[in-house]
């Protein structure tokens, strides 16, 4: 199933706020309906709402009107500040209206309808690079996963997250195809549970046998020797390493470095920020307190209970084992910028 894909002028999304149960698609027309997504969480997932968002580029283009004034440019400039503005913390996101930006100016001064087709040819291209990339990072985490392997994953990284395929749930799938022995324990990923309501389902859709646990029993599992390794993905790593995760991603990593259990990040080079040194430097979206009260819109607590919210947390890289990516698996010390920043943006 296409979690995004262009036709006739609009971009149509899968609704993930609806699944497991419904499948319907979102019809974008306009680059708004494109940045409401992504901050609803219709689209999500760090190379998820990259892609989107680099086809929201070239809506925009679409949709300017050379009659009602103003420029070309200036309308780009505008729709990528509310696009961009959508989620803080992943960096795809920036990543792929950078490179949407890049295209444009080489196509500038060419006429209207010139400049949109060239526009979707470069968001297309992001598309399909980025899942080639995540074939890659399968293929080269697939062979960090024994024979016979009980995973703990956490919030969504399979084909619902990325362009898909997947990054460590692609990695999982990989290996599950070349008949390893897997099973794979799905936190549910509080307070949207993308791990009950998209990892599970993405796993039944594939065959691969799983467990669904509520991210309190955790420690229960490493404490039983029931985990032999941990296989998550990232929103944005720092240089150094540090990286921002689905908020609950530091506690598995205090577990499992606790317990000696190997702890995996997988993630497109497109996710590591070479413009921060550190963890510290990473914005960490606060979201609305209603995703904490509520569960699928029914109230769980007191009505107007004081909520803490955030997003994400930052992972220190010390507690994680390897980063898988498309250049293969890179184990500490973490260079990345001796690793990454020749080729910047064009990886």
């Amino acid at each position: 199933m296409d979690v995004l894909r262009w036709e006739n002028r609009q971009l149509l999304l899968l609704d993930q706020t609806l699944l497991p149960h419904r499948t319907e698609y979102l019809t974008c027309t306009h680059y708004r309906d494109v940045a409401e997504a992504i901050s609803l969480l219709r689209v999500r997932g760090a190379p998820a709402i990259g892609v989107a968002a680099a086809y929201g580029y070239a809506l925009a283009a679409f949709n300017y009107q050379e009659d009602r004034g103003g420029s070309l440019e200036d309308y780009l400039k505008k729709a990528t500040r509310e696009l961009g503005d959508t989620r803080s913390t992943a960096v795809n996101l920036r990543w792929a209206l950078e490179q949407m930006d890049r295209a444009y100016r080489t196509v500038k001064d060419k006429p209207l309808d010139e400049v949109r087709e060239h526009l979707l040819e470069a968001a297309r291209g992001i598309h399909m690079d980025e899942l080639r990339l995540e074939k890659r990072i399968a293929d080269f985490g697939s062979s960090l996963i024994p024979k016979r392997a009980r995973i703990l994953t956490y919030c969504n990284t399979g084909a619902l997250a990325t362009a898909g395929w997947g990054t460590a749930l692609g990695i999982v799938r990989t290996a599950h195809d070349q008949g390893k022995d897997i099973e794979v324990y799905v936190s549910e990923t509080r307070p949207v549970l993308q791990g009950a309501r998209l990892t599970a389902w993405e796993l039944q859709q594939a065959g691969i046998p799983y467990k669904l646990i509520t991210d309190n029993m955790a420690g229960y599992l490493f404490r039983q020797n029931e985990v032999d390794l941990v296989l998550l993905g990232a929103d944005r790593i720092a240089a150094n390493g540090d990286f921002a995760n689905k908020i609950g991603t530091y506690n598995l990593a205090v577990l499992a470095n606790f317990h000696d259990c190997p702890f995996y990040v997988a993630a497109p080079s497109s996710t590591i920020d070479l413009k921060i040194d550190t963890g510290e430097e990473i914005p960490i979206e606060m979201r609305d307190p209603q995703e904490v009260r509520t569960v699928r819109g029914h109230l769980i607590t007191i009505e107007g209970c004081p909520v803490l919210n955030p997003s994400f947390d930052v992972t220190p890289h010390q507690l994680v084992s390897a980063f898988i990516t498309e250049k293969g698996v890179i184990k500490p010390p973490y260079d990345l910028v001796k690793i990454f920043a020749e080729e910047g943006a064009d990886r």
